[in-house]
């Protein structure tokens, strides 16, 4: 935005249409939800064939000798003992269904 203003130009894309929005999560079932679906996207896109092979993802850095334990070990939620298992297993109808809603909701 810095570089259109100084240039006097406009801008088109995401930035451009409106105020960014963040909305806390509020319940520890729904961070694991997030995380899941975070860690699950190059799986869901056929870019892998596990979550931990995408070398970007924190489920790759979780398989790693030397990882930093907050990010791999999180204490509040902590992990399940199958959450590897739970972000390579297929999502249900439902979860895919509400993703593809969050993906047609309006962004202001």
């Amino acid at each position: 935005m810095r570089w259109h203003t100084h240039y006097n130009t406009g801008g088109s894309g995401h930035l451009y249409q409106g105020r960014f929005k963040s909305f806390p999560i509020q319940s520890d079932q729904h961070l694991l939800t997030v995380m899941r679906y975070v860690e699950r996207n190059p799986l869901r896109a056929n870019l892998i064939e596990q979550a931990e092979d995408w070398q970007w993802n924190t489920a790759w850095v979780r398989r790693q000798p030397e990882q930093p334990a907050w990010l791999c070990h999180p204490r509040n939620p902590s992990l399940p003992r199958n959450w590897r298992s739970l972000v390579n297993k297929l999502q249900t109808e439902a979860e895919l269904q509400a993703d593809d809603d969050r993906a047609r909701l309006p962004r202001h």
